[in-house]
């Protein structure tokens, strides 16, 4: 199978061997990730460096088909593709993966198997772990990313390779992806569980098999911040780790702000592992966070506040795990004498998470959580007085959580919030848990009505001021749609507040903070040039249907029209999306969405466009999908799909 890639090429390498840098994904290099690979890999070609840009199979002009994520004949092509550019008289054998999602996924997942040419890897915005920690389960909860990005490579499997470059076969290639890159929603909804399925591609099944440096990269408002803290506590290999205020993308375009000079780091990184240079960089401490300061809520954000900080080695002993007691309605350090031991019952609407944005951020305008008092009537809350002096976290924040339940499947969302004195509540972080999950991802046990549980809730990773004066909630709810699919019937848990705890990671600032060196101002190539032909529109509305009862998120990214003046193209990208529910009616839940793509080149013209809704009952999940493709308006291919899976534990 034949691969596409774009090489830029440093002066004079032909005759001096130089090193290589991997970029490997299936965004399109033709198109979709044109602009951003424009800014990047010419910078690396600047700076010494072969930057070569590699569709993978079944994307952009390479060949044949893309069945599903990380299947084991990706990672065979990436190492075929290692080999390939070692043996190029411009390459002097030594390689470096970077990639963002995807890319920094395989670029693990490809060291896992050893290949000698790869030397290091910067793996941005990815995980460890493809269950537990993905677009696809939280906590052993099915989020609701997993029908977005299903939806999302259901529409990019569906595009054509570009006629100029793929030539009369173009159509034919079109056609088998079209047949047979499938409908990826059905799989991931096969497997409710963390199977043999996740444990493929998943590095946290083995960390030592990676045996290259690695520097792990990733945002705040990313949703996968979390494998930094892993990767530097279980790698066994040099490696460092940056967390910023950034949503999924580099840190060099990233917003909120500030974005940093992120090319300037991967140089002195590459510099360091692949030309011997002492850069200094691993000289310097092993995680750098940016500490945000408290803001309030807002679901767009350009520039986020706070400070730099760092930490010598992860784990760190300068973080303290300080424990809260949960009683009555407050946040405790003393446990009382006389503490309530009797159940506070929870049953919470299914309108609980209308505003808590997306699970991962792309943007941050915008997707991020919005004002919790807007959420907090329907859940559990616990504060503390306000606080007496400024408190900071970092790390990741647990909930112990005694309960009973009333039905044998439940779940629990639980938040923490920043609440300011005129009591506006901004969330910090949250953690998921499906309660059948309390002991096993693996083997789900159901629960018994009635029975008492203790059950551990994991939040997600966070660095973040409490300011004196604030006030530190913690939010519990039984739905969170549609960040997570509900139970499959409302669920009532009675928490035990006198047995339930609450620990927050501590540190105390320190004066090395003081000292850090600033990052440098975010440098890159000069853009390509691309000229909007159709202004496009991003928007998320909630729209509260009184007379039916029925509330849904509206999620609209449609990126209009741009002219790609470098291969005389336009292209089309448009999304849309709808998360609904009616009253407290557990089977109305819906998602929904659409896709278009577009391409036109003088007389050429091809679109297509996906449409996926998911519902469920009590025990089934149903899938009805449509796929149709367009040549000069013309459908010439159409398949749709309607599917029914039962609910595992879900």
């Amino acid at each position: 199978t034949g691969l596409a890639a774009r090489i830029w090429m440093p002066e004079g390498a032909a005759e001096n061997p130089v090193p290589a840098i991997l970029e490997y994904i299936p965004y399109r290099k033709r198109d979709f990730t044109a602009q951003r690979d424009s800014m990047n890999h010419p910078y690396f070609a600047g700076h010494g460096y072969a930057s070569v840009r590699v569709d993978m199979r079944g994307s952009g002009e390479s060949g044949g088909v893309l069945r599903d994520e990380y299947l084991e004949e990706e990672f065979f092509d990436g190492m075929g593709v290692l080999r390939w550019i070692a043996d190029q008289p411009w390459c002097n054998g030594a390689i470096g993966m970077i990639g963002i999602s995807w890319g920094g996924f395989n670029g693990l997942q490809i060291a896992a198997y050893g290949p000698p040419e790869l030397k290091a890897v910067i793996s941005v915005c990815s995980s460890d772990d493809r269950y537990s920690d993905d677009v696809h389960y939280m906590g052993g909860c099915l989020l609701g990313d997993n029908l977005s990005w299903a939806s999302t490579m259901f529409s990019f499997n569906s595009c054509p390779p570009d006629p100029e470059l793929a030539g009369d076969n173009w159509r034919d290639l079109w056609m088998k992806r079209l047949e047979g890159s499938g409908l990826w929603l059905e799989t991931w909804l096969r497997h409710q569980r963390h199977d043999s399925y996740w444990r493929h591609g998943s590095i946290s099944e083995d960390y030592h098999r990676i045996t290259c440096p690695v520097m792990a990269v990733s945002g705040w408002a990313d949703g996968y911040s979390n494998t930094v803290f892993r990767m530097l506590e279980y790698l066994n290999v040099p490696r460092k780790g940056l967390i910023g205020p950034w949503s999924h993308r580099y840190p060099h375009m990233g917003v909120p702000g500030p974005a940093i000079g992120f090319l300037q780091e991967c140089i002195r990184w590459w510099d360091y592992w692949l030309k011997n240079k002492d850069t200094g960089i691993m000289d310097e401490p092993m995680l750098r966070v940016w500490m945000q300061d408290s803001e309030p809520p807002q679901a767009c954000c350009e520039i986020r506040r706070g400070r730099w900080v760092a930490e010598d080695v992860w784990p760190s002993d300068n973080i303290k795990d300080q424990w809260y007691y949960i009683e009555k309605t407050k946040l405790s350090l003393r446990e009382e004498e006389k503490a309530a031991k009797i159940p506070v019952p929870l049953q919470s609407p299914l309108t609980v998470g209308l505003f808590a944005g997306k699970w991962c951020s792309y943007s941050a305008t915008p997707d991020l959580p919005y004002d919790q008092r807007e959420e907090d009537g329907g859940a559990l809350v616990f504060e503390t007085e306000p606080l007496s002096e400024p408190l900071e976290v970092l790390g990741v924040p647990l909930c112990r959580l005694s309960f009973t339940s009333s039905k044998p499947v439940a779940m629990a969302a639980v938040r923490l919030s920043d609440v300011a004195p005129d009591g506006k509540a901004a969330r910090v972080t949250y953690g998921l848990l499906n309660l059948t999950h309390r002991n096993s991802h693996e083997k789900p046990e159901y629960l018994v009505p009635g029975m008492r549980y203790e059950a551990q809730i994991k939040l997600n990773g966070v660095a973040q001021t409490f300011p004196e004066g604030h006030k530190i909630r913690l939010s519990i709810s039984t739905s969170y749609w549609p960040i997570a699919w509900p139970p499959p019937e409302p669920a009532k848990l009675d928490v035990y507040t006198g047995k339930s705890r609450l620990m927050l990671p501590v540190r105390p600032p320190g004066k090395s903070d003081e000292n850090l060196p600033d990052f440098d101002l975010p440098e890159c190539a000069e853009p390509l040039k691309r000229t909007p032909i159709e202004t496009g529109h991003y928007n998320w509305r909630v729209v509260r249907d009184m007379a039916q009862d029925r509330s849904t998120l509206n999620v609209i990214k449609d990126e209009g029209v741009k002219r790609y003046e470098d291969i005389d193209m336009e292209i089309e990208d448009r999304s849309y999306e709808w998360y609904s529910s009616v009253n407290d009616d557990f089977s109305s839940i819906r998602g929904e969405t659409k896709w278009i793509k577009g391409f036109r080149r003088g007389n050429w013209y091809v679109r297509t466009i996906t449409r996926t809704v998911l519902t469920a009952d009590p025990e089934f999940f149903f899938i009805n999908a449509e796929l149709d493709a367009y040549e000069d308006d013309i459908r010439v291919y159409s398949r749709t799909w309607n599917l029914k899976i039962k609910r595992d534990f879900i």
